[in-house]
């Protein structure tokens, strides 16, 4: 019996990622990268057997993403009975293109001499050009429905099995009535001299997709009947048909749009495409009048502190925070007790969280979060409580009533788990997870004011004195699966295990599930 670690190959470091470009004499290889996961692939253990020296060379044009595999070993495990090398092709055929997997020099050929590549253009609609280090970086949008963008989209789908932890690629079934939920926005770099004279400006930096299901809002309660209901007899069948004048189609319709996978690229990331391409997703549907509330589908913890950076940044600048405030006037009587319904405008916040469309949740983490930034750091002690609601400074009552706020919100959202614990149990869970959701308010706090002293080019900011940094947070978010980040994964790991806790939160509609992390 063969020895299984000798021919055993990490999965992880045989594979390569390229992207390929035209050359003056050859094609080059413009990025080269390693996956962060392959067991979906290869399996939970993450490696292949049968090989030494084993190299997979998995490689796409730059522009168009044809891909092309490569394999090459130095020895090969012969067949001993059952025993036998893994079969890389056919392992590989469900996650790519049959075109993969013609001759290489085939490949070459395509990349080097294509003319047509000259005149090529991301399928969809242009939306959004920004730019970055002096390069020109666009985001298009299409709609899956078009057969350019479909056939773009199966090309990167193996992206999500190399980076999306337990992430799916898109299930259509061929239906009209389910690739039309779908927009899928394309993020390039588009060069203004091309490498060669025949090449295509554009090279490919990530993606983003994002579906629509309908959303049910009843704007008033049901208007009760003037006449108790009667029992219906049927006396004679009756027949009708729905009318086929118009089809209905979900652009049509009121809905939630929720954000699905999400990747930049390994070699592009922490360079703020991550931030450019969300904030223009939201852009995009919050001047879509038929969409109600923008939401996520299972975030991972990094993609959270890129929504919570990017949320932030866009409520504070448009000046929803600057019209929210906390009550914070003396009590005039001993022990009164509090109605925390009371201490913020809650009229006014429903309108402001329907203005930007964002999900419950969502909006009254960033709420708290701007509350919080709003007291001074010296008067964001316990020490300081001593008096409560009745505190002769101004900004010891608002950190006070400020935990009420936060408290009531988790122990709503939690009730169920809450009350299964004994009442000091319950307190002293409370207070815990309390003071997890505010350190993490406050690692996000920094966060924020470092991007923006950095995007004012106002310092040169390497991090702190709790090792936080300015990271623009290039994530993953997989649609139906638990998922994690394209990049800093044991970090993202080490925060996840620091950060959990028992305590349930709710969905962004409204569900209730187990949580991942303490962030209320």
């Amino acid at each position: 019996m063969a020895d299984s670690d000798e021919w055993s190959s990490n999965a992880n470091e045989a594979v390569q990622l390229s992207l390929i470009q035209p050359g003056p004499a050859a094609s080059e290889n413009l990025v080269v990268f390693h996956p962060t996961f392959t067991y979906p692939i290869f399996g939970d253990e993450e490696r292949i057997f049968g090989y030494q020296g084993l190299n997979i060379n998995i490689r796409f044009a730059a522009h168009d993403l044809q891909p092309n595999l490569e394999i090459s070993w130095d020895k090969k495990f012969k067949t001993i009975g059952e025993t036998k090398a893994t079969d890389i092709k056919e392992t590989l055929k469900p996650y790519l293109p049959s075109t993969a997997f013609e001759k290489s020099s085939n490949f070459d050929t395509h990349v080097q001499s294509d003319t047509s590549a000259k005149g090529f253009k991301p399928p969809g609609k242009l939306i959004s050009t920004y730019t970055s280090q002096e390069s020109t970086f666009e985001i298009w949008c299409g709609e899956l429905r078009d057969p350019v963008v479909e056939q773009l989209l199966r090309r990167m789908e193996i992206f999500v099995s190399f980076f999306i932890e337990g992430g799916t690629p898109i299930q259509t079934d061929g239906q009209d009535w389910t690739t039309e939920r779908w927009k899928v926005f394309f993020l390039y770099e588009k060069l203004s001299t091309p490498p060669t004279t025949t090449a295509s400006p554009y090279s490919f930096i990530g993606y983003a997709t994002a579906y629509r299901y309908y959303l049910y809002n009843r704007t008033s309660p049901p208007t009760p009947p003037s006449t108790p209901p009667q029992r219906y007899l049927p006396t004679a069948k009756h027949t009708f048909t729905l009318s086929s004048s118009s089809e209905i189609s979900p652009s049509s319709l009121p809905c939630r749009e929720r954000i699905s996978q999400f990747i930049i690229l390994p070699p592009y990331q922490h360079s703020g495409h991550g931030s450019h391409l969300y904030n223009t997703l939201y852009k995009t549907f919050i001047s879509d009048p038929l969409v109600k509330e923008i939401t996520v589908e299972d975030p991972s913890e990094a993609f959270d502190d890129l929504r919570d950076y990017c949320d932030f940044t866009n409520l504070r600048s448009n000046n929803t925070f600057s019209q929210i405030k906390l009550s914070t006037a003396p009590s005039s009587k001993k022990n009164r007790k509090i109605r925390i319904s009371t201490l913020l405008d809650q009229t006014l916040l429903t309108s402001l969280r329907a203005q930007n469309k964002i999900a419950p949740r969502q909006f009254a983490r960033l709420i708290e979060m701007y509350l919080l930034s709003t007291i001074p750091a010296h008067h964001r002690r316990s020490e300081r409580l001593t008096r409560k609601a009745n505190a002769p400074d101004e900004n010891d009552r608002a950190f006070y009533l400020w935990r009420l706020v936060a408290k009531q919100r988790l122990y709503k959202h939690n009730r169920d788990q809450m009350m299964q614990l004994d009442r000091l149990d319950r307190i002293d869970k409370l207070e815990e997870v309390l003071g997890i959701v505010e350190a993490d308010y406050l690692r996000l706090l920094r966060g924020v004011e470092v991007r923006s002293k950095k995007r004012l080019g106002s310092a040169e900011v390497e991090g702190n004195e709790n090792g936080d940094m300015d990271v623009d947070v290039d994530v993953d978010v997989d649609v139906g699966g638990s998922v994690d980040v394209g990049g800093s994964v044991g970090e993202v790991r080490r925060e996840r295990a620091k950060r959990k806790v028992v305590l349930e939160d709710e969905e962004e509609d409204g569900e209730e599930r187990m949580p991942k992390k303490a962030k209320g």
